[in-house]
């Protein structure tokens, strides 16, 4: 049985025929003259993710005469402000992408996300227990189509040539990164620049810190005064003083180009990366030939934090699931409910997009170390999402501007406490 994920006051803890960047929907503008114009936006804006999305656009159009879908690809960063903008606005796109916890709940009270209990409920009934995190009060709200964990991504034979194996630990992570660095490697690429990659250290450590209790509570009250939280940020404070990043970090975009940390990571100019499950699909897309690491790809986990309560095997994690904007036209519900089937899901696993949600698509995941994953997922006692997307926009965007302030040494440990703790009091 799949395992819930648990976020905000929830259980649980990517273009196109026609690329429009300005294309908001919602208001059943007529396509042709006889049918409707679905907006679609999503962020897989390198191949294989953006060919194989604009093939499924043009199947749902042959499938269902009269509808064009407007499909806009763009990086993850860009996508996530021009949501932003989209919410504060209410002129949305009527296809999306919701991460679900706090974010969505607060969507679903000011009325911009559309109930999709009754719509799709055979889809939500295949997809299973990994609905959880975009359910409000029991109904509803997204669909999930990719749901995983981070880790750190590694090159073979980078770490073979250091003769390093995979650390357990915090300090054996540390012996990993200097036995790198005296074979002229560079240990870890980090994109800070967009934050959040940084951010999901200070993530890791805290669910490596703290017990899942502790969390769960956390989660709920949004009180951090528990000393863990503090540890976290002691954790990294110390990882980062061992310098073990590419050169100018602290500005160095997460996904966009070979300069990128993805990108660093796919042509070889680093051992390895903290990132997501998506990380393979994303190198494909940064190197020439479109193999990424290929065969030289390895993973591994966060290492345990010494005398942490969190337990090691727990993950970090979270999923990205497609949604409907509440003025949307009701062909858009059957867009998504398409993006959910199972050969869909089957194309998306085959072109290492993700880890799908369907579970007669998990077969098709091609790379060997994401079909790992999909254990790895499974068997966690629990998998954390991702802070910033649990605690909500206001609180979230504080922790990760302090741990970037963190990393870049002009903020203590007990500062990004002290951000996350002011956010949740002013928000109330």
């Amino acid at each position: 049985m799949r395992k819930q994920l648990r976020g905000a006051a929830l259980a649980l803890t990517v273009a196109g025929l026609s690329l429009t960047a300005a294309a908001c929907g919602g208001d059943d503008t007529e396509a042709g003259g006889d049918g409707k114009t679905i907006t679609w936006w999503h962020n897989s804006n390198n191949e294989p993710g953006k060919g194989f999305y604009e093939q499924v656009a043009a199947d749902f159009e042959k499938d269902n005469p009269g509808v064009d879908v407007e499909v806009t690809a763009m990086a993850h960063e860009d996508m996530v402000d021009k949501l932003t903008a989209a919410f504060q606005s209410g002129d949305m796109p009527d296809v999306y992408m919701e991460r679900g916890g706090g974010e969505l709940a607060a969507h679903v009270d000011a009325g911009l996300t559309r109930d999709l209990t009754d719509d799709a409920a055979d889809v939500i009934e295949s997809i299973g227990g990994s609905v959880a995190g975009w359910q409000v009060d029991d109904r509803t709200y997204g669909l999930p189509f990719s749901l995983g964990v981070v880790g750190v991504w590694y090159n073979t034979d980078d770490f073979e040539e250091a003769g390093v194996t995979p650390p357990t630990t915090m300090q054996e992570w540390e012996d990993a990164n200097d036995s790198l660095k005296e074979a002229g490697l560079t240990p870890l690429s980090l994109g800070a620049g967009d934050k959040w990659p940084a951010a999901h250290y200070w993530y890791y450590a805290a669910v490596r810190s703290c017990s899942e209790d502790v969390l769960t509570q956390a989660t709920a009250d949004l009180d951090f005064s528990d000393e863990c939280f503090v540890k976290a940020g002691e954790v990294v404070q110390q990882l980062v003083e061992t310098e073990p990043f590419n050169k100018g970090f602290l500005a160095t975009p997460a996904q966009e180009g070979a300069t990128s940390a993805s990108g660093l990571l796919a042509t070889g100019k680093v051992a390895s990366e903290l990132q997501g499950h998506w990380e393979p699909g994303v190198m494909q897309g940064l190197t020439d030939d479109g193999e990424g690491l290929g065969d030289k790809t390895g993973w591994f986990p966060f290492p345990a934090v010494e005398g942490g309560e969190g337990d090691p095997t727990a993950a970090l994690g979270g999923g990205d699931a497609w949604a409907v904007s509440a003025k949307a036209p009701d062909s858009a519900v059957d867009l998504v409910t398409y993006l959910l089937s199972e050969d869909v899901q089957r194309g998306f696993a085959e072109n290492d997009m993700g880890l799908p949600t369907v579970p007669a698509a998990t077969d098709a995941v091609t790379n060997p170390v994401l079909g790992d994953l999909i254990q790895v997922r499974d068997d966690a006692p629990y998998v954390q999402l991702y802070f910033d997307t649990a605690f909500g926009e206001s609180i979230g965007g504080a922790m990760n501007d302090e741990i970037a302030l963190l990393f870049a040494g002009k903020a203590t440990p007990q500062d990004v406490v002290d951000a996350m703790q002011q956010a949740a009091d002013e928000q109330g």
